[in-house]
Formats: structure tokens, sequence, C-alpha cells
């Protein structure tokens, strides 16, 4: 088949190496004049920053894509697993050092907080447990096909059904299951990877520090945007090609089938289309005639972020590649956040990559990616919003680290989520497309197939299972698993 795909994100990425693998006939196009989406990377005055995502996780979902393709990954992507998966600092002054090894964690939480190590072993068991019984029906496979569900792993999971805690709060399973508020908010953080409310998202979620703390936090050498190069450069060896500064501006469609997409330079015809776009625009901007799921584009959105991008001309040895500066209001720093705000002692993200490549900074200097939990885009004055929040922030820092960090500020870029929505067409600037805010969120995600048009799928973090990049990745594993076997070799 032919297949065109819109949008070089690096879940459209992925599905163009998996097509192209089947023996398809790819073409992607992409509207920015490179590849990889929110996963790209800048430099300014002699500072390099990943500008998007800062996390890598499951790097096996990368390790498939070379595996499946037939080419060695040997020399075209390296990892190392990092020793430390994050540093928390509280106002109070508490630290905790999250060793990536579990019971060096987990012994460091007795340490620190009091909380038996034992407890915290028995909590990263039962994570595991439930991705284990779960996770591969919920994140690799389509939940929108009844032959997902006709298997004996449905069965075994559902005999676990009380144990995912889809009735409870993820804050109320940790709240419950540590009783000490530090560790309950440090658990609590894990429902912002795909932008939710951890005083609202299901228990469920708690699967996700597994990720983490049994199977690891890793950094992709040359920083996250290697990820992109990586796939891109793969993609391109299977002959897949791709159309920068090219726009889709309309999804062609005849009789309820897919027949190719138009961009200014003209039609293009194909078998089947895969949207890596939002899927609010895939149906608003480019399909304004087709019947659109409302219901699923009404969800509430997911957060979005506020990131300061600052070279620093000092180092912190007591900062590490992952760093979390708490909040003493959390649950009011949700609330807010769902009102359209942010409040004036917001968590503050830094991510260092400086501390892995040294050349991504000046000598004795740092690139700091800063990054606070924003609000979708509705209409706010970012220009006072921003400035005011850059003023906390600095003076938060200053309380932890007791340095002003404005005379250190050698250069500095600011991304919104006003900016966010324009660079990616995310909708409202969302990170995750919608949130998972409540039970049902799982399956009121977008499938990664349209019932409506033959030929139409779609990848990416506003679709089935989700945002982030294993998510992603996983998505584009899905869409070309439903588009079919291979037509020729």
């Amino acid at each position: 088949m032919k297949i065109g795909i819109i949008g070089a994100g690096i879940a459209g990425l992925a599905t163009a190496v998996r097509l192209a693998a089947q023996g398809h006939e790819v073409e992607v196009f992409e509207a920015n004049s490179y590849p990889g989406g929110k996963l790209s990377a800048f430099e300014q005055a002699g500072y390099r920053f990943d500008a998007g995502p800062s996390l890598f996780t499951m790097p096996g979902y990368v390790e498939e894509l070379f595996r499946i393709a037939q080419v060695p990954i040997e020399g075209r992507f390296a990892y190392v697993k990092v020793p430390i998966t994050c540093r928390y600092f509280w106002n109070d002054g508490t630290q905790l050092t999250a060793w990536s090894d579990a019971r060096r964690f987990a012994a460091e939480a007795e340490r620190v907080l009091g909380v038996p190590a034992q407890r915290v072993l028995d909590y990263l068991a039962l994570s595991e447990k439930k991705y284990r019984l779960a996770g591969h029906i919920f994140l690799e496979k389509s939940l929108h096909r009844l032959d997902t569900w006709l298997n004996a792993s449905v069965l075994k999971a559902l005999s676990f059904l009380p144990g995912f805690d889809l009735f409870r709060s993820m804050h109320q399973v940790n709240e419950r299951w540590f009783e000490h508020p530090k560790l309950a908010q440090l658990f609590d953080r894990y429902a912002t990877y795909n932008g939710s409310n951890p005083y609202k998202a299901p228990g469920m979620l708690t699967i996700i520090p597994h990720f983490e703390h049994n199977l690891g936090v890793y950094y992709p050498e040359g920083g996250m945007h290697s990820i992109t190069q990586a796939v891109f450069d793969l993609a391109q060896q299977l002959g897949v090609r791709f159309h920068f500064g090219q726009r889709v501006e309309e999804i062609l469609t005849e009789r309820g089938r897919v027949t190719g997409l138009r961009t200014a330079a003209g039609e293009h015809r194909f078998d089947a289309a895969v949207s890596n776009m939002d899927v609010y625009y895939t149906y608003k901007r480019l399909m304004p005639g087709a019947k659109a799921p409302e219901r699923i584009l009404r969800q509430p959105k997911s957060t979005s972020a506020l990131i300061f991008y600052w070279g620093i001309r000092q180092t912190f040895p007591q900062l590490d590649l992952h760093n979390i500066f708490f909040s003493d209001r959390y649950q009011e720093e949700f609330e807010a956040l769902e009102q359209g705000e942010i409040i004036d002692d917001p968590t503050v993200y830094i991510n260092i990559t400086s501390k892995y490549t040294p050349t991504d900074a000046p000598a004795g200097c740092e690139n700091w990616f800063v990054m606070i939990n924003a609000p979708s885009h509705r209409g706010q004055d970012w220009q006072s919003l921003v400035a005011r929040v850059r003023e906390a922030v600095i003076a938060k820092l200053r309380a932890h680290l007791g340095v002003d960090l404005r005379p250190l500020i050698a250069t500095e870029a600011i991304l919104s989520p006003p900016e966010i929505e324009a660079k990616t067409s995310s909708h409202l600037g969302a990170l995750y497309g919608y949130s998972s805010n409540t039970q049902m969120a799982a399956f009121l995600r977008h499938a990664n197939f349209s019932r409506r048009i033959r030929g139409l799928y779609f990848c990416g973090g506003s679709v089935h299972p989700g945002g982030g990049i294993p998510l992603c990745l996983l998505s584009a594993k899905i869409t070309s698993e439903l588009i079919g076997q291979p037509t020729h070799s």
C-alpha cells in the first residue's frame, strides 16, 4: 500500500518505520522544517537545549524499531542508565535522592522520611503487578476492537480488578499506602506524566512508578533529540520520503474512504493515511465536512507547560539530571491549573543535560530546562502570567539554593502554551491531548482508527494510549498493526 503520514512527531516517525518495514510505500508530510515535533532541540548563545520531553524510559521501544527494520542499532543510538532517578526538594529543607536502584531508594525514603523501606518496595512490587496484568492490554492493544478483549490475559486481569484501584484517586491510594504526606506527594506527581490531577486521576495510574523505579531511567547519548534523529535516519534508510515545510490542508476521501492528502503543492494519492496531528485539529482543519466525534473532542484537556530555558553561568553540584522542587500547596496547585491559573508557589522541575553531556553548556556553566505545570491556553494574559511565574520561580530557587539566579542567566528562551499550540498544533497547547481525570478516560481517548472513514488511522499523544515518548511509540505499534500485513517484501 501507499500510505501518507501527517506529522513527523516521534509517533509519526515510528509509524513510518514500522510501515516501511512491513513493505509499504510511505511518505510523511510535516509543516515544520524539522522532524520530531515536541521532541526537538535548539542552540542559543553556546548552550544546547532539548526543547520538549526530558525523561527517557522504556528504551526497548526504540530498540524494537531497529529490530523490526533489521538494521543494527550500534553506532546509531546509545543510552546509559542513570544512577539517580530524581532529586527532590521540599520548602522545609527536606531533600531526598531517588536512587535508580529500588532498594537503595527505599532505604533513602526510610532514612529521610521514616517510612519503612519494605513499605516502599511492596508499593513498587504492586505497581509492577498492575502493569504486568493490565499494562499490555491497556497500552499495547487497541481498546476499540473486540479481539483485544477475547483472550485469557483479560480474564486474568479481571480477577485482580479490585487491586487496580479504579474507584479511588491516585492520591487516595498513595496517602493510604504511605501515611506520609511527602512520600505520597512524590508518588502523586506521576499523574503529571499524562497531564492529569492526582486528586482526580484513577488509582490505576499508580502503575507509572514501575517504569522509573523498577525498569529504570535512562539518558540518550547526545540528549533527548538523539531519539528523534535516530528514528528519522532509520526511516530514511528504509526509503520513507519526507516533505518538510508542507502543511497538509485536507484529507481527501471518496465514498467513505481515504484517497489522498492535499497540500499547497497539490493532491497526493494514497491508499491510507495516518494522522500524527492532534486529533482535534485533524477533524476541525483537515476534515471540516466530516462528522466529528464531538463527545471525545469536548473532553477536558490535559495540562500544558511553561518552560524557561536558561543558560546558567555556574555549576550546581547539589543538582542532578532530574530535579523537583515541590510546592507546599500541591492540591491547590492542581485546583488552580483546572481554573486556568498558576499559584505563586508552583512545583518546579529542572532538567540539566550538561550533567551528562558537558558540551551542552560552556565550561563552568549549565543548561537549565525549567518547567512548571501550566493550564492549557484559554485566552489568559500570558505575558503578565509568565512574568509573575518567572519571579516566583527565581524566588523559590533562591530559597533552596541560596543564590540569586538573575545575574547568572546568560541566555533565556521561553515556551508557553500558546507557543506550544502554534509550533506543534496541539489543541490549546495541551501537552497530552486529554486528561485522565476519570475512571473511563482511557476508553474515551480516540481510537487509532476511524470507524467512519476506511483507511484513516491515528497515532500520537492525543489518541490511544496517550502522551509521552513510550506511549507515542506504542501508538505507532498499535496503528501499524491495525493497518495490516506487508503487501510485498
